[in-house]
């Protein structure tokens, strides 16, 4: 399929871009050429060659969830600017 100068002057038009015909021009052979490259991949035997969505396998590594330490409360209230009752104060965001 080949890229002709009225369809770039289409897809223009539906996005609503302005070209001067020099530009056109260069879309015209740069869309073409892009065209041609996937015509090429079009032609590759892929028959024996299981569908992927990722090139590379991938796996989750998921560890179990435990129950660890975690800073005291004091500790992580020191450099609160405002605090009450053990917890970090905020202003009001909501009304």
């Amino acid at each position: 399929m080949a890229i002709t100068i009225k369809d770039v002057e289409h897809v223009a038009k539906l996005a609503r871009l302005e070209f001067e015909e020099n530009e056109i021009l260069a879309f015209t052979e740069k869309l073409d050429a892009i065209v041609g490259y996937v015509e090429m991949l079009n032609a590759v035997d892929v028959e024996n060659v299981d569908p992927t969505y990722h090139v590379l396998q991938v796996k989750n590594r998921f560890r179990e969830d435990e129950i660890q330490p975690s800073l005291e409360r004091d500790a992580v209230l020191t450099n609160a600017p405002d605090r009450r009752g053990g917890c970090f104060r905020v202003p009001r965001v909501v009304e």
